[in-house]
């Protein structure tokens, strides 16, 4: 088959969109990824074919990823200021990544591909869509954090019943936010259709929920056709799955670091977070690995002691498994990789799905939280204290990942796949 996946966000979004892509191709099919601009560089040399749709992202706009990650009003700047003035470039690309120059089969689109299931409505092609997070389900009965509303997701404990309240809530506080969704709709000859915020982005045929069971598990206000897959995990850059030499030569050298990361978007909205991070590991008298992206200004001031390494990139699935606890901003991916590394975690939640994720890793048993506005030296260092003299969370942690072991994300993803591309060869 020849098969077009898109979707428009952080690495983390694209990385599980490879994985799949390169074993639908391993397999014999077409996969053609249509994606922003900027990830050409890291889908080509990996030899897939590649489509670029707008709008493209600048890995180096700061302002924007700030204006993303703001903890109330984060979503809805992302939407309304970012994807949304774009929807119809985003429609006439993707439209022709469908048609030319030979129809797609099949398409699998992400939630943050707005034009995707439009495309799909008007050219009649089969499409299956996938959510990264159980937040993206907005279950009343596994009921999210909402980032500007975090004390409802208290409330749910106390009042049974309560996550009704919360989805009510969220419906309502973005229910003009997709207008421009509807006008293109309106355009296009169609109906005005279902949210496509909640309802519309999934698809009636296919939902792939590529996270693992110990994230989350199926409730009744799940759209129907949805399969657990476990996560699919790909972090290579370019091909290139090796720690950077100078990396490689430190985690071996001596007792396994502390890790400190923003995963690749919060990284561009760093603030004090690797100067806090320094500090708390000299406090602590602990080995440390400071990723700090591109932007070098994410560097801390400060001299650093040989007990600090600063590295731009790692491949998580190489760097966690050496190292002693992984501090991070919740990010799914990110979180997934520390669950597969068997790793116990101190989360510093931005927005969107990350408070929700952290609270699910607290539940969980492998994870302590520290908010944003709490991330000093002194309440790091005690946080980072705490989960070292708790030998359980470290026992739980590895318990997980065997847990993890036993699911393979990109298989059952691909075998579902494959069997909607049969069902609609059959109809």
């Amino acid at each position: 088959m020849r098969i077009v996946l898109s979707n428009i966000g952080t690495y983390g979004d694209i990385n599980p969109l490879i994985a799949l892509a390169l074993e639908l191709k391993r397999r014999g099919h077409a996969p053609v990824m249509a994606l922003p601009a900027v990830y050409r560089s890291r889908i080509e040399p990996v030899g897939l074919e590649f489509h670029a749709i707008r709008p493209d992202i600048d890995p180096t706009n700061n302002a924007l990823v700030e204006m993303i990650y703001d903890i109330k009003h984060g979503t809805e700047h992302g939407l309304r200021n970012f994807l949304f003035p774009a929807l119809r470039h985003t429609y006439d690309d993707l439209l022709d990544a469908a048609t030319k120059p030979a129809r797609a089969d099949l398409l699998l689109l992400g939630e943050l591909n707005y034009a995707g299931p439009i495309v799909a409505e008007v050219t009649g092609i089969p499409w299956a869509s996938y959510v990264l997070a159980p937040l993206s389900f907005f279950s009343a009965f596994d009921p999210p954090v909402l980032p500007p509303y975090p004390k409802l997701a208290k409330a749910d404990k106390r009042v049974p019943g309560f996550g009704r309240v919360i989805k009510r809530v969220a419906r309502f506080v973005s229910r003009k936010w997709p207008e421009p969704i509807y006008e293109l709709r309106k355009e296009l000859g169609l109906p005005r259709g279902e949210n496509p915020l909640f309802d519309a982005k999934h698809s009636p045929y296919l939902v792939l929920a590529l996270f693992s069971r110990v994230l989350g598990v199926e409730q009744k206000d799940w759209p129907a056709n949805t399969v657990i897959t476990g996560f699919a995990f790909y972090d290579a850059d370019s091909g290139n799955a090796k720690l950077p030499p100078h990396l490689e030569e430190f985690v071996t050298s001596g007792e396994a670091p502390l890790v400190f990361t923003l995963g690749s978007a919060a990284v561009l909205a760093a603030g004090d977070f690797y100067e806090v991070s320094a500090s708390a590991a000299a406090e602590l008298g602990k080995r440390a690995v400071l990723l700090i992206g591109s932007d070098r200004r994410n560097k801390p001031k400060q001299e650093l002691p040989d007990s600090i390494c600063v590295a731009e990139y790692a491949p998580y699935s190489k760097l966690f498994s050496s190292s002693s606890i992984v501090i991070h901003q919740g990010g799914v991916g990110t979180t997934a990789q520390c669950l597969a590394a068997g790793k116990p975690m101190l989360i510093m939640p931005y927005s969107h799905d990350q408070p929700d994720n952290a609270r699910r890793m607290k539940r969980l048993g492998v994870a302590k939280v520290i908010q944003k506005h709490n991330y000093t030296p002194r309440k790091v260092t005690r946080k980072v204290r705490k989960i070292l003299d708790a030998p359980q969370i470290a026992l739980q942690a590895r318990s997980v990942a065997e847990e993890l072991r036993k699911e393979d994300g990109v298989k059952t993803a691909c075998d579902a796949l494959e069997k909607l591309y049969l069902s609609s060869r059959r109809s």
